[in-house]
């Protein structure tokens, strides 16, 4: 009984302590399954597992034939979970130096971080493969997409780039970003007992949707490669070139210079990566007395062949005088075009009025954006007529006190050129997910709004061809080609003194080709060429070698014949020679050169003549064209008839206006084109 009690009372302590040990179990149990639950597994959860955002698929952007302008590849990603990094300084020196990161900031992070630690993302395939080398502990690689833009600086700041978080950062890459991006996925990266990682997809990306785009990759490089060429020539501070299809709106090259790489955009100045074509505003120059001359037209209030009397170049407007770059007395409406006046621009301005000069001006889009669905673009500046001067209509009618973009202008000119139809630029073709479509998908709508008649359109073409032939453009003729256009000059404003400036212009042309089924239509903007400045000197001959090459490219047929050994269409003509189309408000002395009568029209052979909307070489003793206006369809189908010349015909009632002009001398079996109307 004695040696029973001590036993009993060792068992009933070990009972005891086994009893107290099982609640303190119990206790930490609960405090470890209920009370610090939540706190646990977010540690646990930082430690070994992180939920990592997977994007999607980014959508293609296409030119018109489906090739790729930028594509997505698979490329790694590296990461560390730190807890599992055994030395972070020497893994970060040694990471850095195939990274190019910096090593003490790379160790803090490893040292910081508690668990997932991004340490470098879409880096390249050598480095990759020189990290997995290695063998780091801790040390993983993810898939992530990078964009790829296999064409390389072609159309860059219109296709704009793409940031190291796949947000697009500029160009169509911005305007469509959430629509390429499609939905990203989510993927859960763990760590097992061994340190071992594993994904495990938790929600598959949605691919984003792709674009197929106006522009021809073909048509794109000859824009861009001719622009490099005449950057390198004139020196300018920046060039421009769009190229349009008149009949649709459809952009299919916008080339800028200088430009960038969307592949290593990382290098290059933010300047150098806008589209100066929407964003750029300049005052237009005398392109823009398309818009004053065709407006007076539309409205009854001018004539092609009527006279006005130029003043020896010299006008008074809002008690200023403003002098011409030549001594010109009288011309017609359309040798003020031909020679780029200002005065006969002017004093066709004052014919039109301040609301009406507005009304056209909205008409053809200017102040206005174009909606062409690239981010960033300016709506120029167009004051209304309650804020002009007394001297606006006369600055406004030549292309001063308005601002505009070289996007606007060629809209502007695309309208003349498709019979007086505005088309509103665009850039997006088509729109599709997953796999491209087999073919080129159909242009779509081309509806436009008319902003002046079809015959004054007619015309406006007529005239525009003249100002190639005989004008400011000369140098814009091609070979087996018409062309129509204008040139520009305009004066910039000096920021200092807040005055044009005498040294610094904006050179520009502007036209179409062939005249009589226009398929492009071209312009060129050069900001201050040095040396030579004029628009007719360094614009026109660059749209020269771009239509001449697009067109071939195009499969356009010819419309002028092409004499054997004959290589252009048109005699050299020496910068020296080409009028001068600058503008002047300033009060200078007029030119001591010019003549009061209207200068002679008769061309000496061989030079261009229009004819049928098209221009053919004008042969001594060829066909004379008569002059067809007033007169019946079937009178000017017996004169053709007899003379041996094709007619083609537009509209009905009687004849409005004729391409070529009364008097053209053309060969037998040349075509000529007459408007018809009430």
């Amino acid at each position: 009984m004695r040696a029973s009690v001590p036993s009993s009372r060792r068992v009933w302590l070990l009972e005891a302590a086994l009893a107290v040990w099982v609640l303190a179990v119990l206790v930490r149990l609960f405090c470890l399954q209920v009370l610090d639950y939540h706190q646990l597994e977010s540690r646990a959860e930082r430690q070994q597992s992180r939920t990592v955002e997977v994007d999607a698929p980014r959508g293609m952007l296409l030119d018109r034939h489906l090739h790729p302008l930028a594509m997505s590849l698979q490329v790694d990603s590296v990461f560390a979970m730190a807890p599992q990094v055994e030395q972070p300084r020497q893994t970060a020196r040694r990471l850095a130096r195939i990274l190019g990161l910096d090593a003490r900031d790379l160790a803090g992070r490893l040292e910081t971080s508690r668990g997932f630690c991004w340490i470098a993302r879409k880096i390249t395939a050598e480095q990759a493969r020189r990290i997995r080398a290695l063998h780091l502990p801790g040390v993983y690689f993810e898939k992530e997409s990078k964009r790829f833009y296999p064409k390389g600086v072609l159309a860059a700041p219109v296709l704009g780039y793409v940031g190291v978080d796949g947000r697009g950062l500029g160009g169509l890459e911005l305007e469509f970003d959430r629509e390429l991006r499609g939905t990203p996925g989510q993927e859960l990266v763990e760590v097992d007992a061994r340190g071992r990682a594993y994904h495990q997809v938790e929600q598959a990306a949605q691919p984003g949707e792709s674009l197929v785009l106006t522009i021809d990759q073909n048509v794109e490089y000859i824009a861009q490669q001719e622009l490099d060429k005449a950057m390198a020539s004139t020196h300018a501070r920046r060039g421009t070139v769009i190229v349009e299809n008149p009949g649709n709106g459809q952009i299919l090259a916008i080339a800028n210079a200088p430009t960038f790489n969307p592949n290593d955009y990382n290098s290059t100045p933010l300047a150098r990566m806008t589209d100066a074509a929407i964003s750029d505003v300049y005052e237009p120059g005398s392109v823009f007395k398309l818009v004053t001359l065709s407006a007076a037209l539309d409205e009854h209030l001018a004539r092609p062949d009527e006279i006005i009397n130029c003043q020896m170049g010299s006008i008074e407007v809002g008690g200023r005088v403003i002098h011409d770059h030549a001594r010109y007395g009288l011309l017609s409406v359309s040798q003020i075009l031909v020679h780029s006046s200002d005065v006969g621009a002017i004093k066709i301005g004052l014919r039109l009025g301040d609301q009406r000069l507005y009304d056209y001006i909205r008409a053809y889009g200017f102040g206005q954006p174009t909606g062409i669905a690239l981010p960033g673009e300016s709506r120029g500046l167009v004051r209304p007529p309650q804020r002009w001067t007394k001297m606006s209509i006369g600055a406004v009618s030549m292309g001063q006190e308005i601002a505009v973009t070289p996007i606007q202008v060629a809209a502007m000119v695309s309208a003349i050129a498709d019979g007086g139809v505005y088309h509103a630029p665009r850039i997006i073709l088509d729109r599709f997910r997953g796999d491209p479509p087999p073919s080129v998908p159909s242009p779509g709508d081309t509806a436009g709004r008319r902003v002046i008649g079809a015959a004054i359109a007619a015309e406006m073409q007529a005239m525009m061809a003249q100002v190639v032939l005989q004008g400011t453009g000369r140098e814009a003729q091609l070979v087996g080609y018409t062309s129509a256009g204008k040139t520009g000059t305009a004066q910039k404003v000096d920021p200092g003194t807040h005055a044009y400036s005498a040294d610094h212009y904006v050179a520009s042309f502007a036209g179409f080709a062939p005249v009589s089924n226009p398929a492009i239509v071209i312009l060129v903007e050069l900001d201050s060429p040095q040396g030579l400045h004029e628009g007719g000197e360094v614009a026109a001959p660059v749209f020269r070698a771009i239509a001449q090459r697009v067109l071939a490219y195009l499969n356009v047929p010819h419309d002028v014949p092409v004499l054997p050994g004959l290589e252009r269409a048109h005699a050299p003509v020496p910068p020296a020679a080409l009028a001068d189309d600058s503008e002047e408000i300033s009060d200078l002395p007029p030119a001591s050169a010019g003549a009061a009568d209207p200068p002679a029209e008769t061309p000496s052979a061989p030079v261009g003549a229009a004819s049928g909307g098209a221009v053919v070489l004008d042969y001594e003793g060829g066909i004379a064209v008569p002059d067809f206006r007033g007169q019946s369809l079937r009178d000017v189908a017996e004169k053709c008839q007899a003379l041996g010349l094709e007619l083609q015909v537009q509209g009905e009632g009687a004849a409005q206006s004729q391409l070529p002009s009364p008097g053209t001398r053309m060969p037998a079996g040349g075509t000529v084109k007459v408007w018809f109307g009430t």
